[in-house]
């Protein structure tokens, strides 16, 4: 288990962007699934975005498909989330996490690193 460490900007306007970073130690990320999750207040943290390791295949929530990205960089220990045109709906705290296998999943308990967190407000 490590502790992953978070960048970015929190605050965009609706229609604009931003990119969330995440960067692991080396050669952490190299077998494992790639997920980033999102918590609002009162609400269970929920799974926006995943890479599956094994196949490349990605996994998105209805809710983001079609604004938000996510990447990986494996050979620069690095993860990044691309929020393009988010919506005020997306407002929550941002985690990134990497998982004990190599395919995706949804529940937060099948992830055993993950990053401090970054708050994100989509507001005009």
């Amino acid at each position: 288990q490590v502790q992953l460490v978070e960048s970015g900007v929190g605050l965009v306007k609706p229609g604009g962007s931003l990119r969330l970073s995440c960067t692991a130690p080396e050669q952490t990320l190299y077998y494992r699934a790639t997920s980033w999750f999102r918590q609002a207040p009162g609400k269970e943290r929920e799974m926006v975005s995943c890479i599956s390791r094994k196949d490349g295949a990605t996994s998105y929530a209805d809710s983001v498909k079609g604004r938000f990205t996510g990447s990986r960089d494996d050979a620069g220990n690095s993860m990044y989330l691309q929020m393009d045109n988010p919506k005020p709906a997306h407002t929550a705290s941002y985690y990134c996490a990497i998982g004990w296998y190599s395919t995706c999943r949804t529940s937060t308990y099948d992830y055993d690193c993950w990053g401090q967190g970054t708050q994100v407000t989509v507001s005009s």
